[in-house]
C-alpha cells in the first residue's frame, strides 16, 4: 500500500454510507456479501472497464467495519487510470446511485490531494453507539440501529467510568488480539448522553481502533450503568491488560461509524508516516510496565 500514485493514474476519494445489516462487514470475503465487493463491482460496471483495468479497481478504506456495523461517514480511495477518470468523473456519482443497492450510497467523489490515503492519513475516527433501556424495548422503527438493554442505565455513572479510560493506553483488555498488531490507541473522547427520545448515545473518538474495541468498551460501560460494577471497574480492567470474561462485546447493530478526520493537505505525507510507525507506551521508570499508572 503506497501513498504515491502510479504514473498515469489519479487517486479518487469516495465519501459513503451504508446500512450494515445485510453485510458481512466491509472487507471482501469469498461467498459473502460485503460493502467493498458491492462498491468495486459497481465501479467496474458503470465505468465499463476492460478485464485488465477491472482487476486493478481495489478500494482502500478508513475503517474496516465488522459484520452488521453501519457507517454514515466512511471514506475510501481508489486509483483509476487518468483517461477513465476524465471520461467518467462528471457522471460517476449519478451512475453509482443507479447501480448500487439501496443500502449503500456514495455521496461525494473527487480527485484526492497528493499523499492522501483513506486509511493512513486519518487522524481520528468517530463512532456512535445507541442503546435503549426503555422497559418496553426499542422503537420498531429504530430496532436496526439501537440495542435494547433490559436494565435502567445511569448515564452519570457511565460517564464517570468513561473519563478514566481517556488518553493513550494499551487497550489489550478491550481488543481482540491480532498477531503482530499493536493495541496501543489514544482514546480522545468517550461520553454518553440521553437523547430526547430516551435513547442513550455514546460518542467514541480515537486516532484508531483495534478489533472489537468500541463494542467492548460499550459493554463495560453498560455493566457500570446498570449497577453490576462500580465506575472504577473499567479502568481496573484496562490496567490489568488482559481480557476479562465479564466484558461483553455488545451486538454490532447499535454501532455506526459517523465521521473520519484528516489533516490539512500539506500535512498528509507526515501523517501517513506517523500512522505506519508501530507505537509503544513510554516507560515511566524501573519496574513499570506498559500502561502502568495510566488509570
Amino acid at each position: 500500500m503506497t501513498d504515491v500514485v502510479e504514473p498515469g493514474k489519479v487517486r479518487v476519494r469516495l465519501d459513503l454510507s451504508y446500512d450494515g445489516k445485510e453485510f458481512s462487514g466491509w472487507a471482501r470475503q469469498r461467498a459473502r456479501r460485503t460493502v467493498q465487493e458491492e462498491l468495486e463491482s459497481a465501479l467496474r460496471v458503470v465505468m465499463r472497464l476492460g478485464a485488465e483495468e477491472a482487476e486493478q479497481v481495489e478500494l482502500t478504506v478508513a475503517g474496516r467495519t465488522d459484520a452488521g456495523v453501519h457507517a454514515r461517514g466512511q471514506v475510501a480511495h481508489v486509483d483509476l487510470p487518468k483517461a477513465v477518470w476524465a471520461e467518467h468523473s462528471e457522471q460517476l456519482l449519478r451512475r453509482l446511485a443507479g447501480r448500487l443497492p439501496a443500502d449503500v450510497r456514495v455521496w461525494r467523489v473527487g480527485a484526492a490531494p497528493p499523499h492522501f490515503n483513506a486509511r493512513f492519513s486519518a487522524v481520528w475516527r468517530r463512532y456512535s453507539y445507541r442503546v435503549s433501556d426503555h422497559p418496553a424495548g426499542v422503537d420498531p422503527l429504530l430496532r436496526g440501529h439501537v440495542l435494547w438493554h433490559n436494565w435502567p442505565l445511569d448515564v452519570d455513572a457511565m460517564n464517570e467510568a468513561a473519563r478514566l479510560l481517556l488518553g493513550e493506553h494499551d487497550f489489550a483488555a478491550y481488543c481482540k488480539k491480532r498477531e503482530g498488531a499493536t493495541t496501543i490507541r489514544t482514546l480522545q473522547e468517550l461520553s454518553w448522553t440521553r437523547r430526547g427520545d430516551g435513547v442513550l448515545e455514546a460518542t467514541v473518538k480515537a486516532d484508531a481502533f483495534c478489533h472489537n474495541m468500541v463494542r467492548s468498551l460499550v459493554g463495560a460501560m453498560l455493566f457500570v450503568g446498570d449497577g453490576h460494577r462500580s465506575p472504577d471497574w473499567p479502568g481496573q480492567v484496562l490496567a490489568a491488560g488482559v481480557r476479562d470474561s465479564a466484558v461483553h462485546v455488545v451486538r454490532p447493530h447499535g454501532l455506526t461509524l459517523e465521521e473520519v478526520g484528516y489533516p490539512a493537505d500539506g500535512e498528509l505525507a507526515a501523517r501517513n508516516l506517523a500512522a505506519r510507525n508501530r507505537r509503544s507506551l513510554p516507560v515511566a521508570g524501573a519496574g513499570s510496565g506498559a500502561g502502568a499508572g495510566c488509570c
